[in-house]
């Protein structure tokens, strides 16, 4: 990576802190999130910490496109509509049945372009590339909104893309300008995370949620198809995330919960309500992450098999994690952070 690169991830790092300003200026006229049945906080708090983001990102993924099957049309519209419907329900709010179709309707252009622009094996039929699609798809709209749900006591999510995009960053310094997008979203989003940490005074909202899972999901599976890193190293790398949503939605299922339903059952919320509180849900998590990342950067230095095996353990260790909580959580009677 040469020095317009750096001088463009400085760039995103100061148009966020630009933009954190203005939010912070307008606060009082941003979407407010209030309290409610499934929060941990207890006072109105803007939503709008995800256009900080964006405003540092677009410009550095736009000067040095991020390899991706498909180019940048293979992303860029997608998210632009997981954007703007993301954007409206933080304003209006958007019924979730026309959400979930737009989440899928864009995964599924982003997964057919991966398709489309791929490397296939010989003699591939319309079976397999449609089974092939459809995984993909759902993958990708299974971050999206598991993103979202993770995001609900403070600093959690800016912590996960920080810690998430920097490392995607760092697997791809060897293929040089690559790294630039990555490593700028991962700038743009330390002037949130300032104004996002306990106690924060503003909240990302869906606009930076829904897209910024869409993206984790969509650079990952589009870094492996293109060479970047193996299949395992964007699903370590994010495993926090990816395993206690996915713990969470088991148990419910197995629970017999109305899935649609909103909740805040999910494992860093229990671990924030049996008093750990904000700071301490996320001191935890960010030990988890950096460790995840910092396992799955070392993976590639190593022999292809550690990384499947690493992913293995470290799957080991959020269940147990996760059965901890579980145990304290039946002996206890948490009350609300």
């Amino acid at each position: 990576m040469n020095a317009v690169g750096f001088a463009v991830i400085g760039i995103a790092f100061a148009l966020s802190v630009g933009t954190v300003a203005v939010l912070a200026h307008l606060a009082a006229r941003l979407p407010q999130d209030a309290p409610n049945h499934r929060s941990l906080h207890i006072r109105a708090v803007p939503r709008a910490g995800g256009y900080a983001i964006w405003a540092g990102f677009l410009p550095a993924a736009f000067w040095y496109p991020p390899p991706f099957p498909g180019g940048i049309v293979g992303w860029f519209l997608p998210w632009l509509a997981l954007v703007m419907i993301s954007a409206l329900d933080d304003m209006r709010g958007v019924a979730v049945s026309v959400r979930l179709c737009l989440h899928a309707l864009a995964a599924l252009w982003t997964a057919s372009w991966m398709w489309l622009d791929s490397p296939r094996a010989p003699g591939a039929d319309v079976v397999s590339a449609l089974i092939a699609i459809a995984a993909i798809a759902l993958a990708i709209t299974w971050a999206s909104n598991l993103y979202n749900f993770m995001d609900g006591s403070d600093g959690l999510c800016a912590t996960m893309t920080f810690v998430g995009f920097g490392a995607l960053g760092a697997a791809a310094l060897p293929a040089g300008d690559a790294a630039v997008a990555y490593l700028a979203l991962a700038a743009a989003t330390v002037p949130f995370l300032v104004v996002n940490r306990p106690r924060a005074t503003m909240f990302l909202g869906d606009v930076g949620s829904i897209p910024l899972g869409f993206l984790a999901a969509s650079f990952g599976i589009g870094g492996t198809i293109t060479g970047l890193w193996p299949a395992w190293f964007p699903a370590l790398v994010f495993l926090p995330f990816i395993a206690d949503a996915t713990a969470t939605l088991v148990r419910r299922i197995a629970r017999g919960d109305r899935i649609a339903a909103s909740h805040r059952d999910h494992y860093y919320q229990r671990l924030n309500r049996l008093g750990a509180g904000h700071a301490g849900t996320l001191s935890i998590y960010a030990l988890l992450m950096a460790g995840t990342a910092a396992t799955a950067l070392g993976c590639l230095l190593a022999p292809p098999i550690w990384g499947t095996v690493a992913l293995g353990v470290w799957c080991v260790v959020c269940f147990m994690l996760f059965a901890g909580i579980d145990y304290h959580w039946r002996k206890n009677n948490p009350t609300p952070q």
